[in-house]
């Protein structure tokens, strides 16, 4: 079973954050895909869709920093080798627009990737880095402060499309890496 991790913060006051980019993009996945709902599953503290025991798409209710705690239990439940994991998640290292999709490799620094490699022990994972940095060399605000805005109406242009390319392409490097 591949699991696909979508990382964000919970509630409604983060739902258009740029750090809930991973949640934007397993949601678009679970409109396309399944007709299943998001369940909502205490003991994994995520909501999650299982699909046919092929996939299972999850997003950790717990905040990003402490996501590892979500996926450890999902992984150690399912028996989810590290190579079926994929973790989607913003990118600061990246341009708005662009993407990086690699296995083992990622942001210089992600509280949320580095609370999953410490929780599951293991860094041989996916990782779809999705590039969320568009400030000015004039306006640099702190990362921390800048991935807890909203997206701008001009901003959620520009990663529409990218979240639908992102998902043509993770489904298709899955069904190649079985």
């Amino acid at each position: 079973m591949k699991l696909i991790v979508g990382l964000g913060n919970p509630g409604d006051k983060h739902r258009n954050n740029r750090h809930n980019s991973g949640y934007l993009v397993v949601d678009e996945m679970a409109n396309q895909l399944f007709e299943e709902e998001w369940s909502s599953v205490k003991k994994f503290q995520s909501l999650i869709i299982k699909h046919e025991g092929l996939f299972m798409l999850a997003k950790p209710q717990t905040f990003m920093n402490q996501s590892g705690e979500a996926v450890k239990k999902l992984i150690d439940q399912y028996k989810i080798k590290s190579s079926d994991l994929w973790v989607i998640h913003d990118d600061l290292d990246i341009a708005l627009g662009d993407y990086k999709i690699q296995k083992g490799k990622g942001p210089k620094l992600h509280k949320g990737i580095k609370s999953i490699e410490d929780k599951i022990g293991k860094t041989d994972f996916w990782r779809v880095r999705i590039g969320v940095d568009n400030r000015s060399a004039e306006n640099k605000i702190s990362g921390e402060a800048y991935v807890l805005q909203d997206f701008t109406e001009e901003e959620v242009k520009i990663i529409t499309p990218v979240i639908v390319k992102i998902n043509r392409e993770v489904i298709s490097l899955m069904v190649k890496n079985k």
